[in-house]
């Protein structure tokens, strides 16, 4: 976006047909750049382990996770966008504030939701093999293409540590069934098969679901 901002302010030197294309290519990238800025890969991330982890991976579509996480993503991510329309879209559209100015305040509050959650690990790792003195520079002021790949990773290994903790459980049911499986000397039936349903049973007892989606969403706004 801080490219965009760029390009956009020098779009002069753009003839009409360039300025289509960028347009249009900027468009095409949308909603992945999109995703990467939002609670959404944390939440698609756990869903693919919970499916795992269960081993229902026919039983459980695609879409439907998809689905869920993206209204999951719409749900939290309200504020934010809230914010982006009161104090930047609709002023802007009234022309009370200029372009640039609807710019800062458009990236001001998806800063802060990204830097809330980016480890300050990760985002030292960015800003270090960057130009960017960031010595002098507040982090809330750090451009989006330093802040949103280390929101990324950050994302990426709380979705790893989330799916860790699910899948113990599980993977106990499956020791166990195995362990007795060969115990009974019934090596040709397939445990998966076997602990499927006790791994069901075990999610349906424990309300998975709605345990899940509580602490995803908790994870954001607690």
């Amino acid at each position: 976006m801080d490219i965009l901002k760029e390009i956009l302010a020098n779009n002069t030197s753009l003839t009409p047909s360039m300025q289509i294309v960028f347009f249009m290519t900027f468009l095409m990238f949308l909603p992945t750049v999109v995703m990467m800025m939002t609670s959404f890969v944390r939440i698609i991330i756990t869903f693919s382990f919970i499916k795992s982890a269960l081993g229902a991976q026919q039983s459980i579509p695609n879409q439907i996770l998809v689905g869920l996480a993206l209204c999951m993503t719409i749900f939290i991510m309200s504020p934010v966008i809230s914010d982006i329309n009161k104090n930047s879209i609709q002023p802007y559209m009234n022309e009370e504030i200029s372009d640039e100015e609807a710019y800062v305040q458009l990236k001001k509050p998806i800063a802060e939701f990204l830097l809330k959650h980016t480890r300050q690990e990760d985002l030292e790792l960015f800003v270090t093999n960057s130009s960017i003195d960031a010595e002098n520079i507040p982090k809330e002021e750090l451009p989006l293409n330093i802040i949103v790949p280390a929101f990324a990773i950050s994302e990426l290994k709380t979705a790893f540590q989330i799916g860790f903790i699910i899948y113990v459980p599980f993977l106990v049911i499956d020791l166990i069934v195995s362990s007795t499986l060969m115990s009974m000397g019934m090596f040709m039936l397939p445990p998966a098969m076997i602990s499927l349903p006790f791994k069901l049973l075990l999610f349906v007892m424990v309300d998975g679901w709605n345990l899940l989606v509580k602490s995803l969403i908790e994870s954001f706004v607690g």
